[in-house]
């Protein structure tokens, strides 16, 4: 082979590592390091194609009850544990069916596309509210859920239906924890 073909060839080869770089970081980027779900910027896009694609798409968001008192009882890598638990019971309830994300802090959203995820609410609810083990020590973890359906929204965007999840959320916070509302 001659040379020159393989000297050009070098800087050919430097561009295509450097943007398979780019891109691991990038993806990276759209995902929690922590939880491994989406981040927002993640999320959105996707969810936004998927609420406009399917006429029965739930939104559903996840806000964790008392989080800060895990952390300050039983520290911050405790509380790093009740939000991967979280993620993965999120995750799992979507199941192929959606894909779930962590907003930040301890807020979670969730859209999933199947009809029946509806009834499946109070399932995510108990589901969520399941306590987890750390260190010798048995967190109490639970959750308040607001959801939206996308034909209860006067627009079908992301924004309203975030909202609308959202308002819910607050409400069943206002009527105790293990509320779905």
């Amino acid at each position: 082979m001659d040379t020159h073909v393989i000297a050009a060839g070098l800087p050919a080869l430097g561009w295509v590592l450097h943007g398979g770089l780019l891109t691991r970081r990038l993806s990276t980027a759209r995902r929690d390091p922590l939880t491994g779900l989406h981040t927002r910027a993640g999320w959105t896009a996707r969810a936004e194609r998927l609420l406009a694609k399917h006429a029965n798409a739930l939104v559903v968001l996840v806000d964790l009850d008392d989080f800060k008192a895990i952390n300050d009882t039983y520290g911050h890598a405790a509380g790093d544990v009740a939000l991967t638990a979280t993620a993965r019971r999120l995750a799992d309830w979507c199941g192929r069916h959606g894909i779930a994300a962590r907003l930040g802090g301890d807020e979670f959203a969730a859209i999933v596309t199947d009809p029946a995820h509806t009834a499946g609410l109070l399932a995510l609810q108990v589901t969520l509210d399941q306590p987890v083990e750390h260190n010798g020590h048995v967190l109490p973890v639970s959750a308040s859920v607001g959801h939206s359906h996308r034909p209860h929204l006067p627009v079908p965007t992301l924004t309203d239906a975030l909202s609308a999840a959202d308002a819910s959320m607050y409400a069943a916070k206002g009527h105790g924890r293990r509320n779905t509302h």
